[in-house]
């Protein structure tokens, strides 16, 4: 089953998609892994990206969705995927329906993440990440072992630029004028289900498992 992830920033989305990856064993792609790795590796698409993100621009639309597609051909059909960061408008959720459909593949579910704004704001402003892996953590409800270090590798926490003062609302003022808009794309497919992840972390997993069970279930029978 390959799912799409949608939810604001501080959604616990990361997190989730880490858990669903490893309950499912799905490979978890996300947008934002994959311009790191393709400006590292200095790939045609990446030195593409790059200029625009140089420029202080976006980088267009058909170069993401070919990043995207590229790494779910080299699944080879071997394995299921789950998307998180992208698409974010309907535009590119279109682009990526046709690029998906060209080689025999679709999302087959679309899960969002609701939590209200308020609680996004507390959350993003106690969001750390560690330097290394981009592993998420967060002072009140996903604290380190140790002030300041990823659990996993050891490596520094910090604190994104942009998960502080005006810029987390404006982040999230983008969210809900603009990738909400996704939902009812998805609705009409038929894909979209609603989890509350305004709840514990264990809490929003169990909601995942029940969901998507219930689905498989239905789509079996």
């Amino acid at each position: 089953m390959n799912i799409l992830l949608i939810g604001a920033q501080g959604s616990g989305k990361g997190t989730q998609a880490e858990f669903l990856s490893y309950v499912f064993h799905i490979l978890p792609i996300s947008s934002g892994d994959l311009f790191r790795q393709a400006f590292a590796d200095k790939t045609e698409l990446g030195l593409k990206a790059k200029a625009f993100v140089d420029r202080g621009e976006l980088v267009p639309d058909d170069i993401t969705v070919s990043m995207v597609l590229q790494r779910i051909k080299d699944l080879n059909y071997t394995q299921d995927f789950l998307l998180d960061g992208f698409p974010r408008t309907i535009a590119q959720a279109r682009a990526l329906d046709q690029g998906l459909q060209s080689i025999s593949q679709q999302i087959d579910l679309v899960i969002y993440l609701q939590v209200p704004r308020e609680e996004l704001l507390s959350r993003l402003a106690g969001r750390f990440l560690c330097q290394a892996q981009q592993h998420v953590y967060n002072t009140r409800s996903r604290p380190p072992k140790v002030a300041g270090i990823c659990d996993i590798d050891g490596s520094t926490l910090y604190q994104r630029s942009d998960d502080t003062g005006a810029a987390i609302e404006t982040r999230l003022d983008i969210f809900f004028s603009e990738t909400i808009r996704l939902l009812n794309f998805y609705k009409r497919q038929h894909k979209l289900i609603e989890v509350n992840g305004n709840q514990d972390i264990e809490q929003v997993h169990a909601a995942l498992l029940n969901q998507i069970g219930s689905i498989k279930q239905q789509r079996v029978s």
